[in-house]
């Protein structure tokens, strides 16, 4: 490990969710540290802003789910994703649909019912956008039959499902639990149920790749060792297919918690992170395939550009193996 003086350092834009706890874990195991990285984390409130800190050089990385504007950001050949996140996978848990308490009583119960209602969004394009088409899909009605509120942060759509501003939202678990645990919301259906796609990935600016390949290489291994250690933990299944942790589980969610709760007493917090763990590939590989069919819902939809060619803006020679790749 080199000295604090000598080691190079770099920023990661984040936001507080578990699904982001590969990175976590390469931060507080020292995987960074010891291929030469300091690494800083920026969080943030919402995953569009992560990808504008990384194109004006705020950020060196970022590390969020795909957005429509992440995507025509890209298209311009300003960032290359390199690894993943997280996926939504059935029989994992995922981002979570809740209904105001209000709402649920007038009979939004379930997924088909959200036709005609108003669904808080962070932005135009996020993820939850591309997961409420998704749904609507799925359960035979049109997109645009649902009111789609943009509330621009991950505070404001708590807040409005919690006032009943909006019928529903659809959030990650950590955020979503709580709400109904505390009677503030009401869940009525898991993304991972109606759909798999890959929610979120690693990412840096192609001058980053251009001019700093080998510090891209350091991080994507401590990254990859990261992705390792929270796979190990939290996604085991046993032979009836449930869940089985590792011994080292509460500790592991601990020190994922350290950034997901700062402020909650550890034990506690722990828990809710296993409780929250999406499906994370331990290789932090992409499936691309599925990549490419975002891109081209969000074209149809005229969020991203007809020009973005979505093939260009992976660059997948750090890792290999990546899934659905040819």
């Amino acid at each position: 490990m080199l000295s604090a003086a000598a080691q190079e350092k770099v920023t990661v834009g984040v936001l507080r969710f578990v699904s982001s706890g590969g990175l976590f874990l390469a931060v507080e195991k020292g995987y960074f540290k010891d291929e030469g990285l300091d690494v800083e984390l920026k969080f943030f409130e919402a995953a569009q802003p992560i990808a504008l800190a990384v194109v004006s050089g705020d950020t060196e990385f970022g590390v969020t789910a795909f957005t429509a504007g992440f995507y025509n950001l890209a298209g311009k050949g300003a960032l290359k994703v390199i690894a993943a996140q997280a996926r939504e996978k059935k029989g994992y848990e995922g981002n979570l649909v809740l209904a105001s308490n209000a709402a649920y009583e007038k009979g939004l119960t379930s997924l088909d019912k959200l036709s005609g209602k108003s669904v808080g969004i962070t932005q135009v394009g996020s993820s939850f956008h591309y997961q409420m088409g998704q749904i609507a899909a799925a359960n035979g009605f049109a997109l645009k039959s649902v009111e789609l509120k943009p509330l621009q942060s991950l505070p404001n759509m708590v807040a409005s499902i919690k006032s009943g501003q909006v019928d529903a939202i659809i959030i990650a678990p950590h955020l979503a639990k709580p709400l109904v645990a505390s009677g503030e919301a009401k869940l009525i259906g898991r993304v991972s149920d109606v759909t798999e796609y890959q929610f979120g990935g690693l990412f840096t600016s192609t001058k980053m790749i251009t001019e700093k390949r080998a510090t891209v290489e350091k991080f994507v291994r401590a990254y990859q060792k990261g992705a390792a250690d929270y796979a190990k933990a939290f996604l085991a299944k046993d032979a009836s297919g449930n869940i089985a942790y590792a011994p080292d589980s509460d500790a592991t969610a601990a020190l994922v918690a350290k950034h997901v709760y700062p402020s909650e007493e550890s034990v506690q917090a722990a828990a809710k992170v296993k409780g929250a763990a999406f499906f994370v590939d331990e290789k932090a590989r992409l499936d691309v395939a599925d990549i490419l069919t975002q891109v081209q819902w969000l074209k149809d939809e005229g969020l991203v550009d007809a020009s973005v060619d979505a093939k260009s803006i992976l660059d997948l020679s750090f890792i290999d193996g990546h899934i659905n790749a040819n």
